[in-house]
């Protein structure tokens, strides 16, 4: 991997968003392998989960782990030693990883500003990827991600899982097939009650951590001791905050229930009102959508303060003869005009709001067999990274909204921001001299 200038504007000819005839059937054209060999990048929190989750996964070898910091990286390695009886190799540079000729395909759970460069550098190197939501720091890089995967015909997942939950499928199928009527709105939230990140003091690395190979492509600043390993996705430089870090999954349902693509008008109001403290993205926030076929959302999020009527997260849908309350698992209400439950589709699985690796753990296996099952030939990916990159723009967009303060206008064939050039600059972002990245 040759270092130079990055090259911010990539030409995409033709439409952005046109995949290869691969990805357009949606089924792998090649020879099928049984085995998938996967690497995972990024295994402190998330990645770790999925390390586990995937070695449930029929016809799936964790063959690497690929992480900055070494310590985290030995544990994840033997957590995987220890559930499948095979000890995976490990990797700190995901470059030298994705060298590995036997590698099938690359989990990418690192820290949100390494999503989409990661996902390129996969898809360059002929390995298809599961990507954890949010697909990118910014619109610039989804739409690369996508011309990436498109130029090397790759298949790129994105981690909404509810895409595969059965009855989540069969919620929307009714919204499509007019259960409510027409639907014309819907609503969703978040809440958590996240403390305080005080004021971090600028302090020696840990020997343990490769703070450059974390930093990647991000502009470099000082190591303070309360970034890592989490506190970064309250940080613009690094992260995208609460209305990305969580919202994207109930933006992705509703914009799938409503129907729609891209926006034609977005807003956002609120702001950091919890603590005095680094945290820069919002803890409190308001993002309202609306699209060009006469249908609006809105997402409210609330990072430290969880108190709600209701589940702690979920979407209502809103239409003509009656609602949908979809409580964020696998299961929902169908209620007619008069607030009477007509139907109620119940799922047992136990969500847990409170676990902070997935809430629905218990679900989320049947989104990574999903992956798995397109490469060897047998399925159709249900969030590939056209959906994907489309559900993440629009909490970016509103995150943009709410840094300039005031409504975005939005070109409803493209998502792209008309004519608002400080907005604009916020599409992408400035990147570390040297990191080199062609799609």
């Amino acid at each position: 991997m040759h270092r130079r200038n990055f090259i911010r504007n990539v030409s995409i000819a033709g439409s952005t968003f046109l995949i290869g005839p691969s990805l357009a059937s949606g089924f792998y054209t090649g020879s099928p392998n049984k085995k998938v060999v996967i690497g995972i990048m990024g295994v402190n929190g998330r990645g770790g989960y999925l390390a586990q989750k995937f070695a449930g996964v029929a016809d799936v070898e964790i063959g690497y782990i690929c992480d900055v910091d070494s310590n985290v990286l030995n544990k994840c390695i033997a957590d995987v030693e220890k559930t499948t009886g095979k000890k995976p190799k490990g990797y700190t540079d995901i470059r030298k990883l994705l060298e590995r000729k036997d590698l099938d395909a690359l989990v990418v759970a690192a820290p949100d500003h390494w999503h989409a460069p990661a996902t390129i550098l996969a898809c360059q190197a002929g390995k298809h990827v599961y990507v954890e939501k949010p697909l990118s720091h910014n619109p610039n890089e989804g739409e690369l991600a996508i011309a990436a995967a498109t130029k090397y015909n790759r298949f790129v997942q994105m981690g909404s899982q509810r895409r595969s939950f059965s009855n989540v499928q069969k919620m929307v199928d009714e919204l499509h097939q007019g259960i409510i009527g027409r639907v014309y709105f819907a609503r969703g939230w978040y809440t958590n009650r996240r403390a305080s990140i005080g004021v971090g003091k600028q302090v020696a690395v840990p020997a343990n951590l490769n703070y450059d190979l974390w930093q990647g492509f991000a502009p470099r600043q000082p190591y303070k001791d309360n970034l890592i390993h989490y506190n970064w996705h309250w940080f613009w430089n690094w992260g995208t905050g609460e209305a990305l870090n969580n919202g994207t999954h109930e933006i992705d349902v509703m914009r799938w229930g409503l129907g729609t693509d891209f926006p034609e008008r977005v807003t956002s109001s609120g702001g950091r009102f919890a603590f005095k403290d680094d945290w820069e993205t919002p803890d409190t926030q308001t993002i309202l959508v609306n699209f060009p076929n006469n249908t609006a959302l809105s997402w409210e999020g609330r990072s430290c303060n969880q108190h709600y009527q209701g589940d702690g997260r979920g979407v209502i849908f809103y239409g003509e003869n009656g609602t949908i309350y979809y409580g964020g698992g696998n299961g929902y209400q169908v209620l007619d005009g008069n607030n009477k439950i007509v139907k109620e589709i119940k799922d047992d699985t136990v969500v847990d709001p409170t676990n902070k690796l997935s809430p629905t753990e218990l679900l989320d296996t049947t989104h990574l067999a999903n992956f798995i099952q397109t490469i060897q030939g047998s399925a159709k990916l249900t969030q590939p990274v056209t959906e994907g990159h489309k559900s993440t723009l629009i909490p970016q967009l509103g995150n943009i909204a709410q840094r300039v303060g005031r409504v975005l206008n939005i070109d409803t064939k493209n998502g792209h921001i008309l004519n608002d050039a400080e907005a604009t600059k916020l599409w992408s972002r400035e990147y570390a001299p040297g990191w080199d990245l062609k799609v």
